[in-house]
């Protein structure tokens, strides 16, 4: 841990400027921050899923001398995104939530190419800031942070890290830990399923902790957080069928934590439905039959795929030993949609996930309107 406190390097003459970026989690982690500062300050945050640079050039200009905070995400593609959104508006609080496939087909199909690109924001931000990483991602050893002057906190479950979560379970359609801050342990709840989401929380804790907020202040924040379209949200059909909506994006990393959501809060019958993934590049038939081993090795009932490339998903699953007569590939909507019909049974869960480009989200419409009948 190097530098001082986030209060002694984010003064009242220099507001917090926070910035979120990663491969999962960029804007669950902004939201949540902002759901914590929010309750104190008066603060700007970028809208919705708004990353692209030119977002940030916006973003920069309707900034007022009342925004006590600023909390904004910052997408990337290609080498030199991130630059760009620091020139436009230079964090001195940044967040890599983590370093995964999302993307890998722009940076030769290497994971190094896009922790490259990813600290971009370490090299731009504020060099006397505070950065925090994951503990937990072994491919956040790639970012490249020995030169960076400022303090470096670190957040996770299972490694030793400055905030660390302990007695993580699922509890009342969320996720309930614990933490330590000063010391005393203290329980938090947030209304989003998955284990993936702890990390995101314990990025705004200790952010909201750093810059003074209470105890209280960072629970009541958490509990309030609002989730955003298509990520992990349940819909509760008749006969008890339930459908786990995650469309929005997809990844390799992503949707293994989608699985393992299914996996844990299903009862019944697990219906694992995943669309292709885009963007891998070359890293595609080897990031598909990984999900695909993935979710062979957890409690799925079945396992349809959607598009092209997502046959390699199927692939994968096979090779791994999951029952031929239990994976289907399907090129068109319309036919998953008749066979997934066919297939529920009451108490059923079924898990859809895919890159937005394939509009995953028909899927869900489709099954709230037919699958509870």
């Amino acid at each position: 841990m190097l530098g001082g406190s986030i209060l002694e390097q984010t003064t009242m003459r220099q507001r917090p400027v926070i910035a979120v970026t990663g491969s999962a989690g960029k804007t669950t982690t902004k939201e949540m921050i902002a759901s914590i500062l929010k309750r104190r300050w008066k603060i700007f945050k970028s809208p919705r899923n708004h990353n692209a640079p030119s977002a940030t050039r916006r973003h920069a200009r309707m900034l007022r001398s009342f925004h006590r905070a600023v909390v904004v995400e910052y997408g990337m593609q290609f080498y030199g995104n991130i630059k760009r959104h620091c020139q436009y508006l230079q964090p001195n609080i940044g967040v890599i939530t983590n370093v995964g496939r999302a993307h890998v087909g722009n940076f030769g199909g290497r994971i190094a190419g896009v922790a490259k690109a990813k600290s971009e924001l370490i090299h731009f931000m504020k060099p006397s800031g505070t950065l925090l990483l994951n503990a937990d991602d072994p491919s956040s050893d790639l970012l490249h942070t020995k030169r960076f002057k400022g303090k470096i906190i670190t957040v996770g479950i299972r490694n030793k890290a400055d905030f660390k979560a302990t007695h993580v379970y699922y509890k009342n359609g969320g996720m309930s830990f614990k933490v330590e801050l000063d010391g005393v342990e203290h329980s938090f709840y947030i209304p989003i399923l998955g284990e993936h989401n702890i990390y995101n929380a314990l990025f705004a804790i200790a952010i909201a902790h750093g810059l003074g907020f209470t105890q209280q202040q960072i629970q009541g924040g958490l509990k309030s957080f609002i989730r955003s379209k298509s990520r992990l949200i349940v819909h509760r059909l008749g006969r008890n069928v339930k459908v786990i909506d995650d469309a929005y994006s997809s990844n390799p990393d992503a949707s293994k934590a989608a699985i393992n959501v299914l996996s844990t809060i299903g009862a019944n019958s697990k219906i694992a439905v995943l669309g292709s993934m885009l963007e891998l590049g070359k890293h595609t038939s080897k990031g598909h039959q990984e999900v695909g081993r993935y979710a062979a090795a957890k409690n799925v009932s079945h396992l349809y795929t959607l598009g092209g490339a997502a046959k390699q998903i199927a692939v994968g699953a096979r090779g791994a030993g999951f029952p031929a007569n239990r994976i289907k590939s399907f090129a068109s909507k319309h036919q998953l949609q008749k066979a997934l019909l066919r297939k529920l049974e009451p108490g059923t869960t079924i898990l859809i996930k895919g890159s937005n480009r394939l509009r995953m989200s028909t899927m869900v419409k489709y099954l709230k309107r037919n699958a509870g009948k």
